[in-house]
Parts: structure tokens; sequence; C-alpha cells
């Protein structure tokens, strides 16, 4: 199988699905990061296609962005500025072809992540 990657968004303080949130993927190597992808969370939380399709997939170091503090103030959930979470990056390895799903599990004041399935 093709490797690609696909990743959603959990409100766990709410505990809902979050919608709205941007989310931009990167492809790091060394210290450079080089912008390949950017998507909305739609209403069940994942973007409407994977973020790294099968045709762009490479084995690498790939980082996450979620604009987290966007749909925290949106949600009446932000607390006071400078917000204790606003974007949060995650960064992992792919090493196979294979499918990868990160999921962020989200709320005000703290997250988790893991590899999905």
């Amino acid at each position: 199988m093709p490797g690609f990657l696909t990743t959603h968004v959990l409100d766990t303080a709410r505990g809902c699905p979050a919608e709205g949130i941007k989310i931009l993927l990167y492809r790091v190597s060394g210290n450079s990061h080089r912008k390949i992808a950017e998507a909305v969370t739609n209403a069940d939380g994942r973007t409407d296609v994977p973020i790294l399709p099968e045709g762009d997939f490479k084995p690498g170091t790939y980082e996450l962005i979620f604009f987290a503090g966007d749909y925290l103030r949106a949600t009446g959930q932000a607390g006071a500025e400078p917000l204790f979470l606003d974007q949060v990056p995650i960064r992992f390895g792919m090493s196979e072809d294979d499918h990868y799903h990160v999921p962020l599990l989200l709320s005000p004041y703290g997250y988790s992540t893991y590899r999905g399935s």
C-alpha cells in the first residue's frame, strides 16, 4: 500500500470533533521546514482528504501545526491572552509506505497525540 497521512482533532473538553481548525503540514530536514499542505477540519474534525495523499508521500520527518487558539477563542474556551495553547506543533517521522494517522486530542490547557489507525 502506498503511504499517506491523515489527521483529525477532537475537543476533549467539550466531547466533540473540533471543526474549523487550520492545519499546516511541513516536511522537516535539519533546520529547514518546507510547507507542503494546508487544510481546515470539517464538522467531523477531519480533513476532507488526506493531508498528505498517496502520490505525495515520502518517508521522512514531518510537522503538523494546529491553529488551536483560533478554535478555542471561537468556542469560548480561551483564557487570558496569551493563550496557554495557541499553535500546537507535532513533529513525527514516517519511515515506511503505510497509512499514518496523527490525531490531536485538544483541551484549553492540554493536548495529546498518538499514531492512530
